[in-house]
């Protein structure tokens, strides 16, 4: 196995890994709406999670490991990708911070901000700046 195939396969698994985690998110308070299936589809399609794949998370999300992002940068980059594709057609309409915030507490930022964090990384994502950007401003949010 070549590195190219190993960090593909890394990869995916992270990819996996990340949806299962959104999808038991979206799924702990019972059956998802179909605002939030719309989400998963697209969020499925943007990971690049097959459709055995996803019908396969759908059905068991504990299948496959959660990758916790272990550094701040990475949650805010997560966090930037989510509330890009929450944001982006508005498909959840007013669900869209209240998943938004689920998404937020799942990639470990504290539920006594997360309303904070949710508001300024939709402000900065209506405002359609680039993840460096993103990242900036939420890391100096506070100064």
């Amino acid at each position: 196995m070549s590195i190219a195939d190993l960090f593909d396969s890394e990869f995916k698994n992270r990819n996996k890994g990340h949806f299962s985690a959104i999808v038991r998110v979206a799924l702990a308070d019972g059956l998802s709406t179909a605002e939030e299936k719309a989400f998963l589809d697209k969020l499925a399609l943007h990971l690049e999670i097959s459709p055995k794949e996803y019908e396969e998370i759908l059905e068991n999300p504990l299948k496959y490991p959660i990758n916790p992002p272990y550094l701040y940068v990475e949650r805010l980059e997560r966090l930037y990708d989510l509330a890009r594709m929450v944001n982006s057609d508005h498909q959840l309409g007013d669900k869209q911070e209240l998943l938004l915030r689920k998404f937020g507490i799942a990639l470990g930022f504290t539920p006594g901000n997360i309303n904070y964090i949710i508001n300024k990384a939709l402000l900065l994502v209506d405002k359609k700046v680039d993840l460096d950007t993103f990242i900036f401003e939420m890391k100096n949010m506070n100064k």
